[in-house]
């Protein structure tokens, strides 16, 4: 049998489509249910973890006009921006980019001032202009424009990286540096459930198809940088005032604040080759381990050791909380979501597990994993992505999808 996209979304629109999440659609096969291409009409895909090539392009009205002739310099609670392109002479306005691994300090980038303008809280503007400067408070409201997009996101796999050397190493892939030799891994990716996983020829992945970014309506514009055959990944945009915070923000790395970002991608099932791409699963997706200090990849696991029997969600025990004077966990925490008195803010953590390890009580708790190759077993001590957030997507992009809210676009060109 084979369907179009328009034949999808008139059911879709009659309230008569089959939509299926990858998860679901993946363990109705497992249980043996016997499913055709003409049984399901879409499966919504999805991603959220590190994504560092996110950026921001805003439009914000500073001063009254005259006040300066054009911004030399710009920054947003601190976070430097870069102005123009447009110089917006005399306008009093600036456009400009922002990058979710742009630094304010230690512990604030990009990411959080991001995550900050989508909650609506306030942020400062700050520009300086021929040795004057000029600020203002703004919320996103108060933007003529407000639009994210990626350089590179949701790669179709990704890499786990190890220290094979004995000095720990400070690197974006740990929050307290990276120790070694061979002594924990950090991985990336939501294996099954991604959405080039499930797509992997890219037959109806590709230019102009419509998406959620960070949980706002989008579409992809291309193919992202670092993109290769083995590995592709897509560059997309979406309005910030549609996004949703709970799906972006920053991660505090031992280099400083990283930037996370999310993807689901309905893949419209037209025939049966599609529904087989469909069949993916974490065993037989390699995960390639390489060495932080050159991630040249050495050798190979699967992502069934990172999501096929552990953990998703990291759960805080207060009764096994030992009430450390200085608690070790929540210093490491990478999106400040720990609190012993409080225990876990759930729309902060994005269960890295970072904590469990810290942890010399067991409060924190949540197996991550363990990485096999060269008769080694190396325990998984960070997930830079949230497969919990990931799978809470593809449940958002179905419903969107079954209440009429969501269609499916037919891409325009493929991703090269």
């Amino acid at each position: 049998m084979t369907k179009t996209i328009d034949d999808i979304n008139k059911k879709i629109a009659q309230g008569t489509a089959v939509v299926f999440t990858a998860a679901e659609f993946k363990r109705r096969i497992a249980d043996g249910e016997m499913i055709t291409a003409a049984d399901v009409d879409v499966v919504t895909t999805g991603t959220f973890g590190v994504m560092s090539g996110t950026f921001a392009v805003m439009h914000i009205l500073v001063a009254p006009p005259g006040s300066f002739r054009q911004a030399e310099n710009v920054w947003l609670n601190g976070v430097p921006a870069i102005p123009g392109p447009c110089p917006n002479e005399g306008l009093g306005s600036v456009d400009l980019i922002v990058y979710g691994t742009s630094q304010a300090g230690r512990t604030y980038g990009g990411g959080h001032l991001f995550r900050d303008l989508v909650e609506g809280k306030e942020v400062n503007v700050e520009v300086e202009s021929a040795g004057k400067r000029f600020s203002r408070m703004v919320t996103l409201a108060d933007m003529g424009l407000a639009r994210l997009m990626t350089t590179r996101s949701a790669f179709k796999n990704y890499l786990a990286v190890v220290n094979t050397g004995p000095d720990p190493v400070r690197t974006i892939f740990a929050v307290n540096g990276l120790a070694g030799p061979y002594t924990g891994a950090t991985v990336s990716g939501c294996g099954d459930i991604n959405p080039l996983q499930n797509d992997p020829g890219m037959n109806v992945i590709g230019v102009g198809t419509r998406l959620l970014l960070n949980g706002g309506v989008g579409y992809i514009m291309g193919t992202g940088t670092r993109s290769t055959p083995q590995k592709p990944n897509i560059s997309a945009f979406a309005d910030m005032k549609f996004m949703v915070p709970e799906m972006m923000g920053g991660f505090v790395t031992s280099l400083g604040p990283e930037c996370m970002t999310s993807v689901a991608i309905p893949v419209p099932v037209l025939d049966d080759a599609i529904l087989n791409s469909l069949l993916v699963t974490n065993d037989r997706i390699p995960l390639p381990v390489a060495d932080v200090r050159d991630r040249v990849p050495f050798a190979s696991a699967t992502y069934a050791d990172v999501w096929d029997g552990t953990d998703p969600v990291i759960t805080f025990s207060p009764e096994s909380c030992l009430r450390c004077k200085t608690c070790a966990a929540a210093a490491v925490c990478p999106t400040g979501a720990l609190d012993p008195e409080q225990g876990i803010d759930t729309l902060l953590c994005v269960n890295c597990g970072a904590c469990v390890r810290e942890c010399v009580g067991g409060a924190c708790s949540g197996n991550l994993g363990c990485l096999s190759f060269d008769n080694r077993n190396i325990p998984v001590i960070l997930r830079q992505s949230d497969r919990a957030r990931a799978l809470r997507l593809c449940e958002e992009l179905k419903k969107r999808i079954l209440e009429r809210r969501f269609m499916l676009t037919e891409k325009t060109e493929d991703l090269v």
